[in-house]
């Protein structure tokens, strides 16, 4: 793959095998974040887990301080009181078995999250098939299956991310906008780890944290310390 001369030039600054402290880290990515838009700065992270054994799958959300610098659609499945509370709330959609067909038939996917009511799931079950691959399916662990969706639909709003491994044991986090300082951007990073260390899990032999990376949209990757992100 061919790449820009910004991106070439971007890749000089630093030394690509070398590991980073986070603080150092931070300030490369966001130096060379030099897109003409806002650029999202993103953390990946390898772990240890094997994802196909149940207690090494790794699943939650975290509330960023500084929130994520995007304006999150968030669409609730309640009904009666919790509708209001949903719409009360700020949800940008709110509705039930009638945005079935729109889903499913019309492929309307104007949302990021979806919130949903524990008595709604057997109607959300039945969208598992389109949801589930966009990762958009309501989940407890997440906190997007709950009969508090005041709280839920607040906490998104506020900059609720959510982390989980992906199919190569890898979790895939954004961690602000480019725009932000290095302050907000290490203070988000600082939370991310931290719940993501919590939810090591018990069974695990060996290293959790494998190896890291912290990077912007179009630019280059920056390795860190794994040493100092906690094991």
């Amino acid at each position: 793959m061919k790449r820009g001369k910004k991106y070439q030039d971007a890749v000089k600054s630093f030394d690509k095998l070398a590991q980073y402290d986070v603080a150092e880290a931070i300030g490369l990515v966001k130096k060379n974040a030099t897109a003409k838009f806002d650029e999202t700065i993103e953390l990946h992270i390898r772990t240890g887990c094997d994802g196909r054994h149940a207690e090494q799958q790794i699943r939650g959300a975290v509330v960023l301080p500084h929130g994520t610098g995007k304006t999150v659609k968030v669409l609730v499945f309640a009904k009666g009181v919790k509708a209001d509370e949903a719409q009360a709330a700020g949800a940008d959609y709110v509705g039930g078995e009638e945005l079935i067909p729109k889903i499913q038939n019309e492929g309307w996917f104007d949302f990021d999250v979806v919130v949903a009511t524990p008595d709604m799931m057997g109607v959300v079950g039945r969208l598992g098939r389109v949801l589930g691959p966009k990762g958009l399916m309501p989940n407890p662990k997440a906190g997007t299956v709950t009969m508090d969706v005041t709280k839920a639909v607040n906490d998104i709003k506020a900059g609720k991310i959510e982390y989980r491994l992906d199919k190569t044991n890898i979790i895939h986090v954004p961690v602000g906008k480019a725009s932000f300082t290095e302050e907000q951007l290490s203070d988000n990073f600082q939370t991310i780890m931290g719940a993501i260390n919590k939810a090591k899990p018990s069974s695990l032999k060996g290293q959790y944290i494998k190896s890291a990376v912290i990077t912007s949209t179009m630019g280059p990757g920056v390795k860190l310390n794994v040493s100092k992100l906690g094991n």
